[in-house]
């Protein structure tokens, strides 16, 4: 059996649901990842659009703002970001998603705002505490590095891993986006090939952050890496615009290329390579 293939709506932001899930079956995907917003969404509606056109939301991609800080040193601030998480767990279940990210850290915080051994303590604490709320609700979370120029707390898969295993939950993974992964890590395809069944959720896209094939990553040993660890969950693209804060695009509705043109190549591209894997 070949890879599922999924896309990270963030950028169709704006749109109605009917037309994103059209889009996506009309160029071969079978998944979709929502934007972990859950008041954008009419979940009966996502049901049923998903059911006629055979979509399935595979992920539910959280969205970290300054006001949903896991590792904050302010007790009340990391309940809040708890409580946004459980948010999104119960929002998977509705949509009978199997999986939602979690990032320590928001984006835009670039210095610590206590001791390095206290924030791996909160995220431990704060993950745990969403992983068991999830599990309760019969979703998995997927821990996510972000590269240095959107955190300084946790850029690579290895630091996932010291977190993941520090965690006493069976419902948890580490995340891989090639994006960050481009930036942080040595080799992309090793770095997959040392989680291995560790990794639970992957998000692809080019050394620009567009489509597959548009920049200068060389996505056929990172397919490799994923069939050899036998990776069965969504490939699933997140492309995002070339702005500093990565959530702006939810908010601009700039982005045209990266709905019918980078949905069609991403998947295409992809594909060709798998076809030549060994």
């Amino acid at each position: 059996m070949g890879f599922k293939y999924s896309y990270n709506t963030i950028v169709y932001s704006g749109e109605d649901y009917l037309t994103q899930v059209k889009r996506l079956n009309k160029f071969g995907y079978e998944g979709i990842e929502l934007v972990g917003e859950p008041s954008w969404y009419d979940f009966s509606e996502v049901n049923k659009f998903n059911l006629e056109y055979n979509i399935k939301v595979n992920s539910i991609c959280s969205i970290f703002t300054a006001e949903r800080d896991l590792i904050h040193p302010e007790k009340s601030m990391r309940e809040k970001a708890i409580e946004y998480c459980k948010s999104i767990a119960d929002m998977a279940a509705a949509v009978n998603s199997t999986t939602m990210i979690v990032a320590p850290s928001p984006v835009g915080k670039i210095e610590a705002m206590t001791s390095e051994k206290d924030e791996m303590n909160y995220a431990i604490d704060s993950i745990q505490k969403v992983g068991e709320y999830a599990k309760s609700v019969g979703t998995n979370i997927s821990i996510e590095p972000w590269n240095r120029y959107e955190t300084y707390f946790i850029n690579r898969l290895e630091q996932a891993e010291k977190i993941l295993d520090n965690l006493s939950l069976d419902n948890a993974g580490i995340h891989g986006d090639t994006f960050h992964m481009s930036i942080e890590e040595a080799n992309i395809a090793d770095a997959y090939k040392k989680m291995g069944k560790k990794l639970n959720h992957c998000h692809l896209a080019d050394s620009n952050r567009a489509a597959p094939g548009t920049g200068h990553t060389d996505f056929k040993p990172i397919l490799q890496a994923l069939k050899d660890i036998n990776f069965s969950n969504y490939i699933t693209m997140e492309l995002i615009p070339p702005v500093s804060d990565p959530f702006a695009c939810v908010r601009g509705g700039k982005a045209e290329e990266f709905k019918d043109n980078y949905t069609e190549q991403s998947i295409n591209h992809l594909k060709k390579i798998e076809s030549q894997l060994k």
